[in-house]
């Protein structure tokens, strides 16, 4: 596909659907840079007959099925208005998470990105359960006494008990958002 009339996002957060008399559109806030500290942008993406509304399964879904709070991947229009916010045609609309929720899985810690803060986890043994947690800018970790404790007391081999967010990226293996990390045994 030529990308020269085409402008992309990842990882976008739904702020808002609306459909009516004037139209629907599907309001995205996103970040250029999600490294830097520079401020979310937000995008209407006005949704017509020719756009395509995907789920995580690459199934197609209609726009009722979108809701606030959902990581979506967007192709649209490189033509936008000078609006705040600007509006542009959408192309494609791809659900890759869903609103946050909690979920909690238990693993035991196989791997630790320090400079990231994130961690893996293995259930059981079983190679198809490794999921890569990154944790919330305020999430909790507490030892086996339940008492605090940093990032840095975290150790391969630590079993543990994370609470996160339901949606997880369609990566491998699967990274998602931790909440709360409790150790259950060393």
């Amino acid at each position: 596909m030529d990308n020269t009339f085409l402008t992309q996002i990842t990882n976008g957060i739904i702020e808002d659907v609306e459909t009516g008399r004037n139209g629907s559109f599907v309001l995205v806030s996103y970040s250029d840079c999600p490294k830097c500290d520079s401020p979310d942008q937000m995008i209407r993406l006005n949704v017509g007959n020719n756009t395509v509304i995907l789920d995580e399964n690459n199934n197609r879904i209609l726009l009722r099925d979108l809701q606030k709070g959902m990581v979506v991947n967007a192709a649209f229009s490189n033509a936008t208005t000078r609006s705040i916010p600007p509006q542009s045609a959408a192309y494609v609309i791809q659900v890759i998470g869903r609103p946050l929720e909690d979920q909690v899985t238990v693993g035991r810690i196989v791997d630790i990105d320090r400079q990231n803060r994130s961690f893996t986890t293995i259930s059981d043994g079983n190679i198809s359960s490794v999921i890569r947690f990154h944790l919330a800018d305020d999430a909790k970790i507490f030892n086996s006494f339940g008492r605090p404790m940093q990032f840095a007391s975290l150790v391969p081999g630590l079993r543990v008990r994370v609470r996160h967010a339901a949606f997880m990226t369609m990566s491998i293996p699967p990274q998602t958002t931790a909440f709360e990390v409790r150790v259950i045994t060393v």
